[in-house]
C-alpha cells in the first residue's frame, strides 16, 4: 500500500510520456521504462515540477492580449482588427511579416512606432481615425515594407518625408485631404496603389473650384501647387524687401532735414555774432 502510495506521489511529477489516460503510470513496466529516478524529498520534488513546467512553456515572441498571432505562408501574422485600440500596441512580436490594425480608433502614428519591427513587410492602419503622422513615424521598416494602407482616416496633410522614404506601395484613398505641395509631391514621388489613387480628393485647396475633385485631375489639367506656394514666397519676399526699402529712405530723408535744420541754426547763430572787421574799426577810432 505504502509503495503505491510512493508511485502516485512520484507519477504526479513524470512526464506525459511516463504516464497512462489517468495521469499516472499503470504498472511497474512502465515506471522501469522512463528515464527518470523519482526522488521522495520535497526540494527535489518542486525542482523537478518547476523543471517539467518550464519544458511546457512556449519558447517565442509572444502576442499582444488583444491580437492574435497566427502563420500565413510560414511567416507570423499579427491580427489586431476591430480591437477598439486608441494606440498602437506596444508588445507586437518582433519577427511579425504582416500586421493589420485596421477598424481601430488609433489617431496619431508616433516617431519610432514600428521601429522593432525589422521583417514587417505589410501595414495596415486603414479605417482608424489617424490625424497626424510624425516625420520617423515609419522608421526602422522602411527598407522592408511592401504595403501601407493608410486609406479611410482623418490625414489632411503628411510630412513627405515620412512617406518619400518607403518603397511601399501606399494606399491613401479616402482621406480629407488638404492639396498642397507636399500632396503633389508624394503624388509625383511615391509608389502609390494605382487602384485607389483616383480616390485621393481634395477636400480643401488654395482654389475653390478643386474642392471635391481627384488630385489626380487637377494636376493633369496643369495646376501646380509648388509653383503656387513658389510665387507666393516670391511676392512675400518682395514685399519684405520694400518694406525695409522704404525704411532706409525714410530714414535718409529724416537725417537729412534734421542736419539741415542744424545746419540754419549753426548759421543764424554765426550771423548773430558781432563781425571781427567791425570790432576792430571801433578799437582804431577810440585810439
Amino acid at each position: 500500500m505504502g509503495e503505491a502510495l510512493q508511485e502516485r506521489r512520484g507519477a504526479a511529477l513524470l512526464p506525459r510520456s511516463c504516464c497512462s489516460r489517468r495521469g499516472i503510470a499503470s504498472s511497474h513496466a512502465e515506471l522501469a521504462g522512463c528515464k527518470m529516478t523519482l526522488t521522495t524529498t520535497p526540494a527535489a520534488n518542486v525542482a523537478q515540477a518547476f523543471f517539467y513546467l518550464l519544458l511546457c512553456v512556449p519558447w517565442g515572441s509572444s502576442c499582444p492580449p488583444s491580437c492574435q498571432c497566427t502563420e500565413r505562408a510560414g511567416a507570423k501574422a499579427v491580427l489586431c482588427s476591430s480591437r477598439h485600440l486608441e494606440e498602437i500596441p506596444k508588445d507586437i512580436p518582433k519577427d511579425a511579416v504582416f500586421l493589420k490594425l485596421d477598424a481601430n480608433s488609433i489617431t496619431r502614428i508616433p516617431s519610432n512606432a514600428f521601429r522593432h519591427l525589422s521583417h514587417l513587410e505589410e501595414l495596415d492602419l486603414s479605417r482608424n481615425a489617424i490625424e497626424k503622422i510624425d516625420r520617423a513615424a515609419f522608421k526602422g521598416v522602411a527598407a522592408g515594407l511592401r504595403t501601407l494602407d493608410l486609406s479611410s482616416n482623418r490625414i489632411r496633410s503628411i510630412p513627405k518625408e515620412a512617406l518619400l522614404a518607403l518603397n511601399a506601395k501606399l494606399r491613401l484613398a479616402n482621406n480629407p485631404w488638404h492639396c498642397e505641395c507636399a500632396l503633389q509631391e508624394v503624388l509625383w514621388e511615391a509608389q502609390l496603389d494605382p487602384d485607389s489613387v483616383q480616390d485621393i480628393t481634395c477636400h480643401t485647396a488654395p482654389r475653390e473650384e478643386y474642392v471635391g475633385k481627384p488630385l489626380l485631375q487637377v494636376l493633369d489639367a496643369g495646376v501646380n501647387f509648388c509653383s503656387v506656394r513658389q510665387r507666393t514666397t516670391d511676392v512675400a519676399m518682395f514685399i519684405t524687401m520694400f518694406g525695409w526699402f522704404a525704411m532706409v529712405i525714410v530714414y535718409v530723408i529724416c537725417y537729412v532735414r534734421h542736419n539741415r535744420e542744424d545746419t540754419c541754426k549753426h548759421v543764424d547763430y554765426l550771423k548773430s555774432l558781432p563781425s571781427t572787421q567791425g570790432h576792430a574799426e571801433t578799437t582804431s577810432t577810440a585810439l
